[in-house]
């Protein structure tokens, strides 16, 4: 029942590593959590801070080209999923919770697709859909996006991600006066600020390979697998004022995923959606008495609560894009 919350690797048959980190206590409700883009095993620390109180047992894992997890070039979105799993049976879990944000939302719900008698609900966070629906792809920003999706091969997308971000991400906060105010009070946050420089210097230490990889990988869509699979309770939760990942996304993937529902947040947006991403880990918890754990259910404190006294944000997932 130890606290974890400290770095570790695995390494897998093929020779390379991955990392993650485990926030929470051994007895708590596990939370398989994947991090936007650019981001890493690091996003969720808020969120696990959260979880603690709520029972919750938070495990961000580094996809390949991000943080501690080596590069994995030409992946696809399904390719990472044994890479969760091999994470979960390290740990000694059978089955969990997953939550997505943003580029990350791709990779929940392969989770969800490939595994369903493992995962026993899912949440979205202002997560990008399949982008073979022309109204969300149209959507995304700018050469952070499009940029890389129609560049000609790896090298050049390499080069507009260097260009956007920098190799080091320190462009990446150049769009931060078009975001909402909830976005602006998540980045600037007193807290957001200490932990900033490691969480970039984690998110971009292969430069933006992990970035790039994952741009390829979801430029082509969901084929590498079949939402229509997915058993478990999808919550899919997203801010209104969102400026990044467009509304239309969030229809979309409720209307194609089955029996997803979605939930809005007017004021929020793309980096503010946390604490309704949390709120919703809760509940399915609580919802399954096989996930929901004895000190879970007996907790003397409710989302409201912890929400409330939280004096960080809950969730920040990579830069705003350009």
């Amino acid at each position: 029942m130890n606290h974890q919350n400290v770095d570790r690797t695995i390494e897998r048959d093929d020779g390379r590593t991955v990392g993650y980190v485990d926030y929470g206590t051994s007895d708590g409700t596990p939370v398989i959590w994947c991090h936007g883009g650019p981001g890493s095993r690091l996003e969720p620390d808020a969120a696990g801070a959260a979880g603690v109180a709520l029972g919750l047992r938070v495990i961000g894992i580094d996809r390949p080209g991000y943080g501690l997890s080596t590069p994995l070039p030409g992946r696809s979105i399904a390719d990472w999923v044994p890479d969760a799993l091999a994470v979960a049976d390290a740990l000694g879990i059978d089955h969990f919770l997953t939550a997505g944000m943003s580029t990350g939302s791709a990779y929940t719900l392969a989770l969800a697709a490939l595994v369903p008698d493992r995962v026993s609900g899912v949440v979205v966070g202002c997560g990008m859909t399949d982008m073979r629906h022309p109204a969300s792809r149209a959507g995304m920003p700018g050469p952070s996006t499009h940029g890389i999706w129609e560049a000609p091969d790896r090298d050049t997308a390499i080069k507009i991600a260097t260009e956007t971000f920098g190799a080091d991400g320190s462009k990446m906060l150049a769009g931060l006066a078009d975001l909402p105010a909830s976005d602006i009070a998540t980045l600037t946050a007193p807290d957001a600020l200490a932990t900033a420089t490691l969480k970039q210097a984690q998110s971009f230490a292969h430069g933006v390979q992990g970035y790039v990889d994952d741009r390829l990988a979801d430029g082509h869509g969901w084929y590498s697998f079949d939402a229509d699979a997915i058993r478990a309770p999808v919550i899919i939760v997203h801010g209104q004022s969102d400026t990044i990942v467009p509304l239309d996304a969030a229809r979309h993937s409720a209307a194609i995923i089955p029996g997803a529902e979605l939930r809005l947040f007017p004021e929020l947006g793309h980096f503010s959606i946390g604490g309704p991403a949390i709120a919703a880990l809760a509940e399915l918890a609580h919802r399954n008495p096989v996930m929901s754990q004895p000190h879970l259910r007996d907790a003397d404190h409710s989302v409201a609560d912890v929400m409330g006294n939280m004096n960080r944000p809950v969730f920040w997932s990579g830069p705003p894009s350009p």
